[in-house]
């Protein structure tokens, strides 16, 4: 809290509003388009050599360490995870599934606490004043140990995760939109770190990873509400809850402050701290991209809601898994329906995803949908 009240002993600017965004941002964007005259390969190219700070040992480094995730959880899915699941006696495709959910829980909430503590607990004051991710910036600065080991955590799990969702998590109906999120989300990691970036870098990361502990804990207790053939009602009702809340954050973090504290901050303020700030477009680009991104997945949690107040869903569950056999049966049973028609997006169920730089999904299934992260 001391960068809380620093802030407000200095004087900070105001977070706009979405129509302050979209004037001054806009502005900015097309203002540092007019000007670049000879903007192009060959700038690029200049400003990578002139500015980019990234060693061969810190990429070696960031390699081991999503080597090292990926053994780590392998190790703790077969010596903790499954044997927990099997002692309590789950269901066994949520025994199957229950791993995934617990190792990601495991994680996000170590990097959204760590993320806390920065943001909270240090005399960083870019949660509370933005633009300040920006002030003295300079081209080669020093990364704070503090934000290294933060970056250094962040950019190697998702290095992790790119292999993770193709070849060890269980595929799902946005995995391919998941893949091209974590690749995203690594760029934005590995070139904030190289440009010196990397105040706002921490800043993005802790808007994102709420929702995935949010989500990832819902799941667990989706899992745990039919173990040992009896049924139990407080993890329904926790999942449930869990439900509400995650699609209330997702809209709080990732479509209210995230716009307004980190694209505010990258399209307008930038350019006021650093006229000629490198990579202007690229950065924007990407962090735009992400928006698309959480967009898309806010939109079928509103699909999901929309369902649910149509009496479509009758409980949450977890039931994004693309299946040859399940699918069939699904595309049978929609030609036999009759009466109102719902739109296909709807019909699939809700699916939210983000992150990250991050990630995030959702929950949720009636007789024949769902909603998960």
């Amino acid at each position: 809290w001391a960068a809380g009240a620093a802030v407000a002993m200095r004087g900070s600017e105001p977070m706009p509003g979405y129509g302050q965004l979209l004037r001054r941002g806009y502005g900015s964007l097309a203002a540092a388009a007019r000007g670049c005259a000879d903007c192009g390969w060959e700038l690029s190219r200049r400003t990578w050599a002139e500015n980019a700070h990234l060693r061969w040992g810190e990429v070696l480094l960031c390699g081991l360490c999503a080597l090292g995730w990926t053994v780590l959880r392998r190790a703790a899915a077969r010596r903790v995870f499954r044997p927990f699941g099997e002692w309590c006696k789950l269901q066994p495709k949520d025994a199957a599934k229950m791993p995934e959910s617990a190792w990601k829980l495991l994680f996000y909430t170590i990097s959204w606490s760590y993320g806390c503590y920065l943001l909270f607990f240090t005399d960083y004051p870019f949660f509370y004043d933005p633009p300040s991710v920006f002030y003295d910036w300079k081209k080669g600065m020093d990364v704070p140990t503090d934000i290294a080991v933060a970056y250094l955590l962040q950019c190697s799990f998702y290095g992790h995760s790119i292999y993770a969702t193709a070849y060890m998590d269980t595929w799902r109906k946005d995995s391919v939109v998941m893949l091209l999120h974590h690749v995203v989300a690594l760029t934005l990691i590995a070139f904030s770190y190289a440009f010196r970036y990397h105040n706002v870098g921490i800043l993005v990361l802790f808007l994102h990873d709420i929702n995935d502990v949010q989500l990832e804990f819902t799941k667990l207790n989706v899992y745990f509400k039919h173990r040992g053939g009896v049924y139990h009602r407080l993890n329904d009702i926790i999942s449930n809850i869990g439900c509400i809340t995650f699609s209330v954050s997702w809209f709080w973090f990732r479509l209210y402050w995230f716009p307004l504290k980190v694209l505010y901050a990258t399209c307008y303020s930038s350019l006021q701290s650093v006229p000629n700030i490198p990579f202007y477009f690229f950065f924007n680009a990407l962090l735009l991209v992400l928006t698309l991104m959480n967009i898309y997945w806010f939109l079928y949690i509103v699909l999901f809601v929309a369902k649910v107040l149509m009496g479509q869903v009758h409980e949450v569950n977890d039931v994004r898994e693309y299946d040859v056999e399940d699918s069939k049966k699904t595309t049978a049973a929609k030609k036999k329906e009759s009466g109102l028609q719902l739109p296909s997006a709807l019909k699939e169920g809700c699916v939210g995803r983000g992150g990250d730089m991050g990630s995030t999904s959702g929950l949720g299934e009636g007789k024949d949908a769902g909603y998960e992260k």
